[in-house]
This record gives C-alpha cells, structure tokens and sequence, in this order.
C-alpha cells in the first residue's frame, strides 16, 4: 500500500490504541490532528534513501514496543522482499510532530529503513527521537502511549 510521505493520510477515520499487556483493550477516536502519511511503501514506487542514526533506529524499534496502534486481523507483507522471506505486518505507529500534526506509520517502517534503506523525511526523525519513551513506555491502561488521546475516546473496558 503506497502513500507519498507527507500526503494526508486517510486510509482510517478513526484511530485505535490497543493495550499492549492485554492485547483486549482498546481506545478510538476520531482524531483532531492532522495524520500524514510516512514509509508506505510499495514495490514500483520511489522512495528516499540514505543514512540514518543508529539512535533513530533503536528509538523507532523502542516506540514499536511500546505502542499498539491500528493493530489489524490481516497482515501486509513486504512487497520488496521476496515473497518466501518477506516479514508481515498488522498495525501503524503515531508519532506526534508539531502541534496539531501527527506522523502515520505503517508497522513495517523499521523493516524499510533497515533492509531497504529507507531513509523517511528529516521532521519524523527529528519527532521519532523527540518521543519521552520513558513516559510512553509508563503507559499502562487505560492510558496510552501517545500524548493526543482526547479524553472523550470511547475505551473498551472488558
């Protein structure tokens, strides 16, 4: 599924938070922020490359650990791996940039930006290390790893 990093993302209307202990729970809402669109990447389409950090790398994985996001039945596959070896994915990462902005990620971006030399946009990786992951990392239901959670989401409590 390819989407140009920085494109408005639109894939979801709502965006759900699933509680990582439980793997039960969840929170959704509409959100109030703008979501944009980074490393949706598809075999055929262009993509950046280059260096990235070691830092930005091991923050990315930290944050994956840590936050459930839009997790699905259905996996998506690499498609710029061969299909024998290609690792899978089922959920997006959201990472907060400037006020009112949120970056979308699709849960295979650290696979990318390591096997395939991704290199995504200069202000995700800035807001990626930004992440208190201390904080994010405390998280524990029904609060949730990401600062812009409204306090009206509906929350799946049983």
């Amino acid at each position: 599924m390819f989407y140009e990093d920085l494109s408005e993302y639109d894939y979801q209307d709502e965006d759900a938070f699933t509680d990582r202990e439980s793997g039960y729970y969840a929170a959704w809402y509409r959100p109030e922020y703008t979501r944009l669109n980074i490393g949706w990447l598809e075999s055929g389409e262009p993509y950046s490359t280059g260096w990235v950090s070691t830092a930005f790398v091991e923050k990315l994985k930290a944050v994956q650990e840590v936050q459930w996001m839009n997790v699905c039945l259905g996996v998506h596959e690499c498609d710029l791996c061969p299909a024998a070896v290609a690792p899978e994915g089922n959920g997006e990462l959201r990472i907060p940039g400037r006020p009112g902005t949120a970056y979308a990620a699709p849960f295979l971006i650290t696979h990318y930006v390591t096997a395939h030399g991704y290199r995504p946009p200069q202000v995700f990786i800035d807001a990626v290390l930004a992440v208190d992951l201390d904080v994010w990392a405390a998280a524990r239901w029904p609060n949730v790893p990401f600062p812009w959670v409204p306090e009206d989401a509906e929350r799946m409590l049983e």
